[in-house]
């Protein structure tokens, strides 16, 4: 479960945001919404721990993240959470398959190939895995970046506006892949947007 209560961020410049107290239940599949510029990035960098909170509590499998130092936090977002971002943020130089092994490399988890494969099947891009990014389209190298966000199997998977650049059929199939990999997973599925096509598949939603 994720619980977040009292939890507010100010900027260096002075501008301050105050997030609503919120409860997430375990493996729920869950949306924030919200214009640009609303706090929507800044709500789910908190919550997954890429941005240090400066008051309130973010209870994440029981550990409040909110009191935890960088290298302790850096520890647990690598144990139990994945992150999808709007861009896949991958390493051109290397393969879509060590694109992929660099979540568990940092994590300090060891993976078995088969699951690996497994993986890499379910999202289909087993047989790119040899490909460079640069030799790929942008709707692969989403999945990529989503495989890399669920190989070590997380509690928790974010996503921020990881349609906004997508067209509607790849948009409605990366919804349906995060979702399946995080039922997978046993895992709670957060995504901040403003993208209205992906409103009517979430049933939970929080607006800012």
């Amino acid at each position: 479960m994720i619980s977040v209560t009292n939890l507010s961020h100010t900027f260096s410049d002075g501008t301050a945001l105050k997030f609503p107290d919120w409860e997430v239940p375990k493996g729920q599949h869950s949306l924030i919404l919200g214009p640009s510029g609303g706090g929507k990035t800044t709500f789910l960098h908190l919550l997954s721990g890429l941005l240090l909170s400066q008051n309130g509590t973010i209870i994440i499998e029981g550990e409040n993240i909110a009191s935890m130092k960088t290298k302790q936090l850096d520890q647990f977002r690598g144990q139990h959470i994945g992150f999808v971002f709007q861009k896949p943020h991958l390493i051109k130089g290397l393969t879509v398959y060590e694109n992929i092994l660099l979540a568990p490399f940092f994590a300090k988890k060891s993976q078995h190939k088969n699951q690996i494969e497994q993986v890499l099947s379910d999202l289909g891009i087993d047989l790119i895995k040899g490909k460079k990014i640069n030799e790929i389209s942008q709707g692969q190298a989403q999945r990529v970046a989503i495989a890399r966000a669920v190989i070590n199997q997380p509690d928790v998977i974010f996503g921020d506006e990881p349609t906004a650049s997508l067209d509607d059929e790849s948009c409605h199939a990366v919804i349906e892949l995060l979702k399946n990999q995080a039922n997978h997973c046993n895992a709670t599925l957060i995504i901040a947007t403003h993208d209205s096509r992906v409103k009517s598949e979430f049933e939970n939603q929080l607006v800012l």
